[in-house]
């Protein structure tokens, strides 16, 4: 399903955070969502699923209002993978990938053979499944993240949000891990600060500054020096890139 945002604000106490934003995603594809650290990003996708509560505007999945919709029916609809999440009760890799399928099960509904093939394949997809019965305490923070994704994948969502998903992973995993969202078919908004992925891997782009869209559009649109320079306060250069044709981001040293 598409995800639209019209003229959504958010503020906590006095201070604004997301200040008039309107977005659309289309069905399927991937939005790169970018911005300096406290531009809002990370306050925008917990208002499109709903963890915090929008003052003004509208957020639609498809058709349907989110406002409209049972949290039920909204955790069928949207997984969000966020930076950090930490437990101390003793799970396996597994374990937690299997939560990925409680939105999809009753509460005495038993477990079956749809749940264990989701799950399996989850783990395949982010290269967790020999660690499957490894505890979730001894693994790296890396390690963590895919896993995390894995459970979104679990869920078998058809709306993907992901907040700085490739925080903490090497760079075969952050190129694996977006390479694998942007081959999901499904519709996805991605947090980054890497400007370079988010060329790479995302249909379109959104910056943020001080909660509002300062730019957006594709990527060979949005990405430019002017708007680098203006934006997060660095001097590049953006050309054509001849290995994968997208736009390549060099940063230039005063």
């Amino acid at each position: 399903m598409s995800i639209t945002i019209d003229a959504v604000s958010f503020a906590a106490g006095d201070t604004v955070i997301v200040n008039g934003v309107s977005l659309t995603v289309a069905k399927g594809k991937v939005l790169g969502l970018l911005g300096p650290n406290g531009s809002g990003k990370s306050s925008l996708l917990r208002l499109i699923c709903r963890l915090r509560k929008v003052r003004s505007g509208i957020i639609r999945l498809g058709e349907d209002d989110i406002a409209s919709l049972s949290r039920a029916a909204l955790a069928r609809r949207i997984a969000f993978v966020e930076q950090q999440s930490t437990t101390d009760t003793q799970l396996t890799v597994r374990d937690v990938v299997r939560l990925g399928r409680t939105p999809h099960r009753g509460l005495l509904s038993p477990w079956g053979a749809e749940d264990d093939a989701a799950v399996d394949e989850a783990l395949l997809r982010v290269d967790m499944r020999e660690r499957a019965g490894q505890l979730w305490q001894t693994l790296s923070g890396g390690e963590r993240q895919r896993v995390h994704i894995a459970r979104s994948l679990a869920q078998a969502p058809s709306e993907l949000l992901l907040d700085e998903p490739t925080n903490h992973l090497d760079i075969q995993h952050q190129l694996d891990i977006l390479q694998l969202i942007s081959k999901l078919g499904i519709t996805c908004i991605v947090a980054l600060h890497d400007l370079n992925l988010a060329a790479m891997f995302c249909d379109s782009l959104a910056v943020l500054q001080k909660g509002e869209v300062v730019a957006s559009g594709a990527p060979e649109d949005v990405l430019t020096e002017d708007m680098i320079g203006r934006v997060f306060g660095v001097r590049a250069h953006v050309q054509k890139s001849a290995v994968h044709g997208r736009h390549h981001i060099q940063y230039v040293m005063d």
